[in-house]
């Protein structure tokens, strides 16, 4: 096990979610569901036999998701980056995490249908944002601005100056 495990709170998705994501990512699967018994379903109000925690991996990142309630919500406060080799995997990411009432945003962040937020970024962004001439690096950062999902030829272009 990992020293660190991210856990998310959903209200009663949370074994959606991990097969959603499962079925994205490669290298991925459920890895555990712990189901409420009589005891746990009387004292929280869930069904008896549904989803209390699902632990998953994604890409051999472990996670752990709970069917917690409606008492907290995911907030852009927390994120994850997905760092992809080239723009084919970009536009598979983006197109896969907004589908079905997922929601476009600026500069790489997008939420996905159960509202959480993920970064889908080009390995090359840091390069060109940081990149030892102000004015290029000012250029890149101008075009990301005007994009939501992140096309990095056009970064790379305007960077150029072209």
């Amino acid at each position: 096990m990992q020293k660190i495990t991210p856990f998310l709170w959903f209200d009663n998705q949370a074994e959606e979610a991990a097969n959603f994501y499962v079925s994205i990512f490669k290298n991925s699967k459920i890895t555990a569901v712990t189901r409420y018994d009589k005891a746990s379903a009387e004292v929280s109000g869930r069904p008896e036999g549904s989803a209390m925690t699902v632990g998953f991996e994604l890409d051999g990142q472990e996670f752990a998701a709970l069917n917690g309630g409606p008492i907290f919500k995911f907030t852009e406060a927390t994120s994850f980056v997905i760092d992809c080799k080239d723009q084919q995997e970009v536009d598979y990411f983006w197109s896969k995490l907004t589908a079905d009432g997922g929601e476009e945003s600026q500069c790489g962040w997008l939420k996905d249908k159960f509202g959480l937020s993920w970064q889908v970024v080009p390995s090359g962004l840091s390069d060109l944002l940081g990149n030892d001439d102000p004015e290029k690096s000012e250029r890149a950062m101008k075009a990301m601005l005007g994009m939501k999902k992140l096309d990095i030829e056009a970064m790379r272009r305007a960077a150029d100056g072209k």
